[in-house]
């Protein structure tokens, strides 16, 4: 199991650190929100003891080296904005699965990039892990976007993965290896502001 240590991850105007049972409310509204969990593989969230449930489960995963989901805070008023996940660790293999949710009201305004280029750096650098993965609906351009930004490539297609409620959707799969974050043409390594 992995130990998280140097946290919490700062960037100029978030902090990414591990959930707090004064979080439930605000990932409440995140998760329940349609706008949100459009392309989610679970339906949008119906009662407050869902995200009570999941905080709890957060804070015992993160304790035990299981999984790490950090809340992201704005720095200027510690809004709770969204959060992101390192999961599905696979030491041998120094592998690990990425993932990601903003809250609606804080869409379009670089947030996501923002941390996930600092979560993305900490998997790397103080994990050291070799690959990261992601699984998105393919529909979903946006996510689409900030994975191909941070140099993630798209590497396959596994057709109707997910059925929720009635619907049925596809998986797109993205990967990102060590060797190309660290590249000079994706601009990280020793220079980047985010290390």
């Amino acid at each position: 199991m992995p130990t998280f240590t140097s946290l919490p991850l700062d960037t100029e105007r978030l902090i990414l650190r591990p959930y707090r049972p004064e979080d439930t409310n605000a990932v409440f509204e995140m998760f329940s929100d349609p706008r949100v969990m459009r392309y989610w593989s679970w339906l949008p969230w119906t009662e407050l003891d869902q995200a009570k449930d999941a905080v709890t489960r957060d804070m015992e995963a993160y304790e035990g080296g299981r999984y790490l989901r950090l809340g992201i805070e704005r720095r200027e008023d510690h809004a709770f904005l969204g959060q992101c996940i390192l999961l599905n660790f696979v030491a041998h293999s120094r592998r690990a699965e990425i993932g990601y949710s903003l809250a609606s009201w804080a869409w379009g305004r670089g947030y996501m990039h923002e941390a996930l280029e600092k979560l993305v750096c900490y998997g790397f650098e103080s994990l050291n892990l070799n690959r990261l993965e992601a699984d998105i609906d393919p529909r979903n351009e946006a996510s689409a976007r900030s994975l191909e930004r941070l140099g993630f490539l798209r590497e396959g297609l596994m057709r109707d993965r997910w059925i929720v409620g009635d619907e049925v959707s596809d998986t797109a799969f993205y990967g990102l290896l060590r060797k190309d974050w660290k590249s000079p043409a994706h601009g990280h390594g020793a220079t980047s502001p985010f290390h």
